[in-house]
């Protein structure tokens, strides 16, 4: 993972969901390591709250 992996998160999420505290979740395929990543936004949209290897996503 690197931060145009996270900024293709940011800007092309393949998934987005909010959260009940405003967060949004984006994933995102991620073909050179075959996983999903997922980043967690806080409420403003811009500010990463955290970025991982989802291994539970599902589409």
């Amino acid at each position: 993972m690197n931060l145009e992996d996270v900024k293709k998160a940011l800007d092309q999420p393949t998934y987005e969901t909010i959260q009940p505290d405003g967060r949004r979740r984006r994933c995102v395929w991620l073909e050179a390591a075959q996983r999903w990543l997922r980043i967690v936004v806080e409420a403003d949209g811009e500010t990463v709250h955290n970025a991982f290897f989802d291994r539970n996503f599902r589409p």
